[in-house]
């Protein structure tokens, strides 16, 4: 086993723990495990603890079955029984490299290891490991060439004839072992795939045409590596006929998968060159002809290679002819006309590793899309396995070259070129044991190649304790059962934790009697359900509360809480009582019995203003508050109580300065402020600047030391304020009153000065705007009306 495969290995390993560790831990009680059996069954980190004693009263045998942790933290830590899974390398052959020229036998070539190997599974709990891929150099090619021959295909039959020594010349710059293989196919031999006239049937073709009679399918050629033997042989086929335009290829490509003796199939790359210009048809079809009997997926060659079965069977399904395909590692290559590349097109995404390729109208590109679909179809890797068993599952992860994305599920890498080594991690999970653990074995392969690797399934469905167990113990009640793993299996027809009792005596009146507390009316307070007399205890839904006692009357979640949490977080609730942590006591052990956290930092307790109770301070004087009794929002500050004793010993002066002998602590005088003690020179100190009656303010600081003796640093000397000088300020007044009554002045001078020229310029534009002359009265009005007759001048006419 090279280093790789060890590194590879581990770091499965650390993905499995991490899983591990992320499983539910309630899922291995809610199982209700009933022995140790079903227990490792429950879950991947579920064990069974064999210890003796560990079952409080009242709770039945499957409390045994926990996660791991949680055992531990019940006092079960040296008797758990939590078997696991292993993986053994039975076969492990490296990879074939570059030849350099050197022939290799065909046994002697490995495209994939591990090839062999062991894993036992246990429930839940996924066996990873390693799986290698490396495509070998001048590996063996068997191709054969299915060829439709409807009349629609003469000028491509043409073509094909001089097909196999180009081929093989051309095969043979990839590889030094190659053969190739020719067939032919038409449709079923019926009505109304073909015409059933005699005449139809001897000639099919029409204007003159000579033509073979039609056939289902025909293996003309098997596998050889004589070339010029393919050429012959093709050479002498003839064309055929058919009605409906689809053919009958799938019946075709069935017998050239089933039939592998008859081909010459080896165990080498396998391809199958199917050649037409139509559709296909495929199950159903069949009943068109009155063939109502599904394929068979069985060989039906004669001894001429004609199919004979095809006007018994229907045409295959898709899903059947993928199965067969993959069975025998082939891989079929479509080569079709333009016309139905998209429905060939969508067949090949429905079969993997296939390639389409489009054939010119009379197929004599048919050798460049050969070897392009070779290449193709070579240089990707898809894996698949064969039918797991019930209850196994099996994920694949793909590291692909070049880090290339993997494709299909992980199943799947492309681009691989020959001496390039590809690598899959393949987890299998059982989800649960087979009946009576009978082993497997499935077979994991890559697509279209000849090797496979086997691995044989072992589960693990029992403790390593049941091999220990005594059948019919004593310690079973009269050896009603079989005493394994800590516990009574019971025999049948027989229940309890010591199987005690028959079925037939479990409603009982007398059994439920001792069921009941106290003469009780309830049996086991219900909270559980009396059998063999005993209390068997309910389970929760949340799996760490826990119900126990004879009576079922005690439990482990109904305990006083503390800020919300049982029992504060500082004891175990034991039959909804607190038993308290070392350091704690009370109902629900919130009261800490250590007092450090009520010194002070003067290192008093509370300040030396009340008592540690709990870990807390309560403080003697109510005025007192804080977690140390430090403050006192209604007393004085430390500045005002201390203003007039700092007075009188700084400056001998204020109110106590005929008792300063009353004032208990002495002053330090300093020249200035900056020179007071500052924060963090020394503990809890107070700056303060207060006003004397003199109006001075002066500046002290207060502190207690470490000896809870005050320390007092004053200013010493006073700021007092200097009196106002009354002459400037009168002055100034009486200047500034002048000043601004005069400025007042100069402006309504000013203000009158532009008024007086506004109205002259008025009079000036008025005067200029004046339209008469000095000597006329523009308003007189002559007092002289004038009238003219009518009849003035006209003639009198005659009467």
């Amino acid at each position: 086993m090279d280093l790789k495969y060890i590194l590879c290995t581990g770091l499965i390993c650390c993905c499995m723990w991490y899983g591990l560790a992320q499983s539910d831990p309630s899922e291995c009680l809610k199982a209700n495990a009933k022995s140790c059996a079903e227990c490792i069954q429950a879950g991947r980190n579920c064990g069974w603890c064999t210890k003796s004693g560990f079952l409080q009263q009242g709770e039945p045998n499957s409390a045994r079955c926990d996660d791991i942790e949680s055992l531990i933290t019940r006092g079960c830590e040296k008797d758990i029984e939590n078997p696991k899974g292993s993986q053994q390398i039975d076969a492990n052959k490296q990879l074939t490299g570059r030849t350099s020229g050197e022939k290799v036998e065909l046994k002697d070539i490995t495209q994939i290891r591990p090839q062999k190997l062991t894993l036992k599974l246990r429930s839940g709990e996924p066996q990873t490991f390693p799986l290698y891929f490396k495509r070998a150099e001048d590996y063996p090619i068997d191709l054969y060439y299915l060829m439709d021959l409807s009349f629609s295909m003469k000028d491509d039959l043409e073509n094909v004839k001089k097909l196999g020594t180009a081929l093989q010349i051309e095969m043979g710059k990839i590889t030094s072992d190659f053969r190739i293989g020719f067939g032919s196919f038409v449709d079923k031999t019926v009505m109304p795939y073909i015409s059933t006239t005699p005449a139809k049937r001897k000639n099919p073709c029409t204007n003159g045409e000579v033509c073979t009679s039609p056939f289902s399918y025909k293996n003309v050629l098997s596998l050889t590596n004589d070339g010029s033997k393919f050429n012959e042989l093709v050479s002498n086929q003839t064309i055929s006929g058919n009605l409906d335009s689809p053919e009958g290829g799938f019946d075709a490509i069935m017998q050239v998968a089933v039939c592998g003796e008859r081909i010459g199939w080896r165990n080498v790359t396998r391809l199958l060159v199917f050649s037409t210009d139509a559709g296909f048809h495929f199950a159903g079809d069949g009943k068109l002809g009155g063939i109502v009997l599904p394929n068979d997926g069985n060989c039906h060659l004669n001894v001429e290679g004609l199919y004979t079965m095809s006007d018994h069977f229907d045409y295959p399904s898709i899903a059947h002819l993928v199965q067969k395909l993959s069975e025998n590692n082939i891989q079929p290559i479509f080569a079709v006309t333009e016309e139905f590349k998209g429905v060939y097109k969508a067949l090949h995404d429905l079969i993997p590793k296939s390639e389409v390729g489009v054939l010119s109208s009379n197929s004599s590109n048919v050798i460049k899309l050969i070897l392009d679909a070779y290449h193709a179809l070579s240089s990707e890797v898809i894996l698949e396995n064969s039918k797991l068993p019930e209850g196994v599952s099996i994920n694949y992860t793909t590291f692909c070259k070049n880090n290339s994305s993997p494709e299909e599920g992980g199943r799947k890498c492309s681009g691989i070129q020959i001496g390039d080594e590809v690598s899959f991690n393949i987890s299998v999970t059982a989800k649960k044991c087979p009946n009576k653990g009978e082993k497997a074995t499935i077979q994991i392969k890559p697509l279209g190649f000849n090797e496979k690797v086997e691995v044989n399934l072992e589960f693990v469905c029992e403790c390593e304790c049941h091999k220990m167990g005594i059948p019919n113990s004593p310690d079973c009640h009269q050896g009603n059962g079989t005493f394994e793993c800590g516990a009574c299996r019971c025999n049948d027809r027989r229940i309890g934790r010591y199987c005690e009792c028959s079925t037939d005596e479990v409603n009982s009146e007398d059994m439920d009697f001792s069921c009941r507390k106290d003469n009780a009316s309830s049996t086991c307070n219900d909270n559980g359900d009396c059998i063999c007399g005993e209390c068997v205890c309910k389970k929760r839904e949340n799996p760490n509360e826990i119900i126990s006692g004879e009576y079922c009357e005690c439990d482990n979640f109904n305990c006083d809480r503390s800020n919300g949490v049982i029992c504060g977080g500082n004891g175990i609730c034991k039959c909804r009582v607190c038993e308290c942590y070392p350091g704690f006591s009370g109902n629900a052990c919130d009261c800490s019995l250590d007092n450090s956290t009520c010194i002070s930092k003067n290192g008093q307790m509370c300040n030396g203003r009340g008592t540690c109770d709990c870990g807390r301070c309560k403080c003697t004087e109510p005025k007192f508050q804080g977690s140390a009794c430090e403050m006192c929002p209604t007393c004085p500050g430390v500045c005002i109580e201390h203003k007039d004793c700092v007075q009188c010993k700084a400056f001998q002066k204020g109110p106590k300065k005929e008792t300063c002998d009353q004032c208990d602590f002495e002053v330090k005088l300093v020249k200035k402020q900056a020179e007071l003690p500052q924060p963090g020179e020394v503990p809890s100190i107070a700056h303060c600047k207060e006003k004397d009656e003199d109006d001075c303010w002066f500046y002290f600081s207060y502190s207690v030391n470490d000896q809870n003796v005050p320390e007092v640093h004053v200013t010493e000397n006073p700021e007092c304020p200097q009196a106002p000088d009354i002459i400037p300020i009168v002055a100034g007044v009486v200047a500034g009153i002048v000043l601004i009554g005069l400025a007042l002045l100069l402006i309504w001078k000013l203000l009158m000065i532009i008024h007086d020229r506004r109205e002259f310029a008025k009079f000036e534009k008025e005067k200029m705007n004046a339209k008469w002359d000095t000597h006329g009265n523009p308003i007189y009005k002559s007092p002289i009306n004038k009238f003219k007759n009518p009849n003035y001048g006209r003639k009198v006419a005659s009467l």
